[in-house]
């Protein structure tokens, strides 16, 4: 009985070691998102202060004042035109297209025209995302 105790004991000792031992937990679903594709331009909280905005121009967005600069509406529609390169050309920005939000399942989502459209899953949450990001 003590030696299965003691076996016990060094399994919960054991499992102790390889949680303390484990990766830092990843972010997931659109936290991921932004922090694999925006936070090296406009940095952790949004603000367009990234490591790479430095010396950028035209600088990144302050993504938290993007209601702010539309009348305090968010502009989820436009946002997500920008992050899949539907508004490419339209400025200087240096905003990449990310092709990869374009991928997996998809939502109905209303533009505001009334019409529900499919919608790509990732791309809509990471507007959301955003939005939540709004100061």
């Amino acid at each position: 009985m003590r030696a299965v105790m003691m076996a016990g004991g060094m399994g919960l000792a054991m499992a102790g070691l390889v949680a303390a031992c484990a990766p830092e937990a990843q972010p997931r679903g659109a936290a991921r998102d932004y922090a694999e594709n925006c936070v090296v331009c406009h940095g952790p909280a949004g603000r367009g202060n990234g490591p790479a905005a430095v010396g950028m121009t035209p600088a990144p967005s302050d993504l938290t004042m993007l209601a702010a600069s539309n009348g305090g509406v968010f502009p989820k529609t436009r946002v997500m035109g920008q992050l899949v390169g539907y508004t490419m050309g339209r400025s200087d920005s240096h905003m990449p297209v990310f092709e990869a939000l374009r991928e997996g399942p998809v939502v109905m989502y209303d533009d505001g025209s009334g019409q529900r459209v499919a919608t790509p899953a990732r791309l809509v949450a990471l507007a959301d995302y955003l939005q939540t990001l709004q100061r």
